[in-house]
């Protein structure tokens, strides 16, 4: 995929956005020393062009009763188009997967799951995992604790 032309005001638009997205168009605009309008016009642009996705609120877990994270490490007994496609369709609509990464290496599939705690994960992994159709072997690791996790993407020097 071609990588966008950005100048430093989108550059600096999105690191602005990335850090507080409910900032409304004004204090944006202040903030990258544009008028509103063009401020506004930029910020579609960047929208239409898909390199801003969306937006969101950030939620912290274990306030909502889903403190466990475990990174699932998922092999396949065979490699087909369809059976890949078909698992990847199915964890992609278990609400407990927060991320699925096909890789290289010792798994298929890297996927990060929270669950409210480890009889929430044994459920999930019964009713859920186990029920897929050519797994070879789930290996899971539990996260003691969080160092880092961020959704900022770094856009170029925006000093």
């Amino acid at each position: 995929m071609k990588q966008a032309e950005l100048d430093k005001l989108d550059q600096r638009i999105l690191a602005i956005l990335q850090q507080d997205g409910r900032l409304s168009n004004q204090q944006l605009a202040e903030q990258v020393n544009l008028s509103p309008a063009a401020c506004w016009r930029r910020v579609r642009t960047l929208e239409e062009t898909g390199i801003i996705k969306g937006y969101s609120a950030h939620v912290a877990p274990e306030k909502v009763g889903q403190g466990l994270c475990v990174l699932v490490n998922l092999s396949l007994q065979r490699h087909t188009i369809d059976s890949t496609a078909e698992i990847e369709q199915q964890v992609s609509s278990f609400p407990e997967v927060l991320q699925c990464f096909a890789v290289t290496g010792n798994a298929d599939f890297v996927m990060r799951v929270v669950v409210p705690d480890m009889a929430g994960y044994d459920r999930f992994l019964n009713e859920k995992i186990f029920t897929l159709r050519g797994i070879a072997q789930v290996h899971s690791n539990f996260a003691l604790r969080e160092i880092k996790n961020t959704h900022t993407i770094p856009v170029g020097d925006t000093e």
